[in-house]
């Protein structure tokens, strides 16, 4: 009789179970609620069992429910487990916050990169290493006679023969560290990025666009590499050493054109690691631009008026700030830093004379027709008469830019991250603009001209968040969101 009470009364356990594993959760679960209460009483034992040695009049044989388990359990129900695998195969590849970080990291290293650049280019340590081997040139020189084999071939540069006649193996190998190691930066970005780019895409962990949107960032950062190289080839040219007056530098247009790809490949990493990383929480939690309560009304967002003139203004004032920083390597490239230091003023007045921003000696065309895009790429007081106003012109567009969050219409339905944005913006300009002026009254001292570059890409860097904050989910993040949903509302 015992044996055949504890049959039934585990029967009862593991119908209780059963009910709560069930796939059709809203009407099982009501039954599971009405059959299986805290304490199962079988029986009485003055209905059924007769008092024995085992038993006595006070008591009752029961037994506990099983605690009830998570719900969709695919241990014990497999066609439930096949549905919810089905389910999730249908929706598509969402980009895991991994990705996000990875990507963050990446830009990370752009960003260091860029300073050491502008240290490597401050101290005039550029043309120190006049080969490009991209795998042995990993290793700086071991012994005394790899650096002495390195200083004779310094020793044939029109920069040694023009300005570093004099300089000893010690101060050689000062600025040789400065050009090794912004080449080994790079190809350490190189592997970082291209090795969790091949994992991330063989184990199906990157969204729909990602892998072609990456892969030319992978490209491109190969592309880069040679692009430096092809920069520092313009420097050791003997043609300069022909060249009455000519100084041995890189070409400012190859300097521009390296700078503006590192800030495009850092804009890259940077914007899309955002993007990933804001997918996912709004993917799984429903929260968007630091909207918690809110979050679904993205759309709505979106569409007002306000809001899509604001996101306008702020694309093209991100180009403004790109342009600006770009205009930045022909202040270096020219050493256009080191004439008229002085603010707002420049040799007492608002601006040059006319005919020295546009001096017909740097026109080269017989009929002197390239006069002005000569002058505006290659007359140093012009370039840095050019650098001034579009600094000017972008702090005063993000003044602009900041004090029109204030307005009651737009501020009622701008999201919490694109106002904080917006103030950090501002706040970035403003520290720029201060570290600007400090360089150029200083004459371009290393420290104060290196955080000026920095300065510009942390500015970028606010203008990009600032986008950011004001796209809209991606179509896999919009699609897992609506199927949590759903999945909430069944339950």
């Amino acid at each position: 009789m015992f044996a055949g009470l504890w049959a039934r009364g585990a029967a009862l356990e593991c119908r209780s179970a059963a009910f709560t594993k069930s796939p059709r959760q809203s009407s099982f679960r009501q039954l599971y609620n009405a059959t299986t209460p805290s304490r199962i009483a079988l029986a009485s034992p003055r209905t059924w069992l007769k008092p024995s040695s085992l038993w006595n009049s006070n008591r009752a044989f029961t037994f506990r429910a099983a605690a009830p388990r998570r719900p969709f359990d695919p241990r014990f129900f497999s066609a439930n487990a096949a549905q919810a695998e089905a389910a999730t195969a249908e929706l598509p590849v969402l980009s895991p916050p991994a990705v996000g970080g990875w990507l963050l990291a990446s830009a990370g290293l752009v960003f260091a990169v860029i300073v050491v650049g502008g240290i490597t280019r401050l101290t005039e340590s550029g043309l120190s290493i006049t080969e490009w081997r991209p795998i042995t040139g990993v290793l700086p020189p071991l012994s005394r006679a790899e650096w002495e084999e390195e200083f004779e071939k310094y020793k044939a540069t029109p920069e040694f023969k023009l300005l570093n006649h004099s300089i000893t193996l010690e101060e050689f190998k000062g600025i040789f560290f400065w050009e090794w190691g912004h080449r080994v930066l790079g190809r350490i970005i190189g592997i970082s990025f291209v090795v969790p780019l091949a994992y991330f895409a063989l184990r199906k962990r990157l969204t729909a666009t990602l892998p072609r949107h990456l892969t030319a960032m992978a490209l491109l950062i190969g592309a880069q590499g040679a692009l430096g190289w092809y920069m520092v080839k313009s420097g050791l040219e003997d043609s300069l050493l022909e060249t009455p007056g000519a100084v041995p530098r890189v070409s400012q247009y190859r300097l521009a054109a390296h700078l503006g790809t590192a800030l495009v490949l850092y804009a890259g990493m940077f914007g899309t690691g955002l993007a990933a990383i804001m997918d996912w929480r709004y993917a799984t939690k429903g929260f968007w631009s630091g909207m918690k309560e809110n979050g679904a009304k993205w759309k709505e967002v979106l569409e007002n008026p306000h809001v899509r003139r604001f996101s306008r203004s702020i694309k093209g004032l991100t180009a403004l700030v790109f342009l600006t920083a770009l205009s930045g390597a022909f202040v270096a490239g020219l050493d256009a830093g080191l004439l008229y230091n002085e603010f707002p003023l420049m040799g007492g007045r608002l601006a040059p004379p006319a005919d020295e921003l546009f001096d017909p000696a740097y026109a080269k065309s017989p009929d002197r027709s390239d006069i002005w895009w000569r002058n505006i790429f290659e007359n140093p007081t012009t370039v840095q008469f050019d650098h001034r106003c579009l600094a000017i012109t972008t702090y005063i567009a993000t003044g602009l830019m900041f004090a029109s969050t204030y307005n009651p219409a737009l501020r009622a339905v701008l999201p919490p991250l694109t106002k904080r944005m917006a103030k950090s913006a501002f706040a970035m300009a403003n520290i720029q603009v201060l570290l600007g002026i400090s360089t150029l009254l200083y004459l371009v001292p290393i420290p104060l001209a290196a955080m000026h570059q920095a300065g510009s890409v942390a500015l970028l860097t606010t203008m990009i968040h600032l986008l950011v904050s004001l796209r809209r989910p991606g179509a896999a993040a919009r699609a897992w969101r609506q199927a949590l949903q759903h999945g909430k509302k069944a339950l």
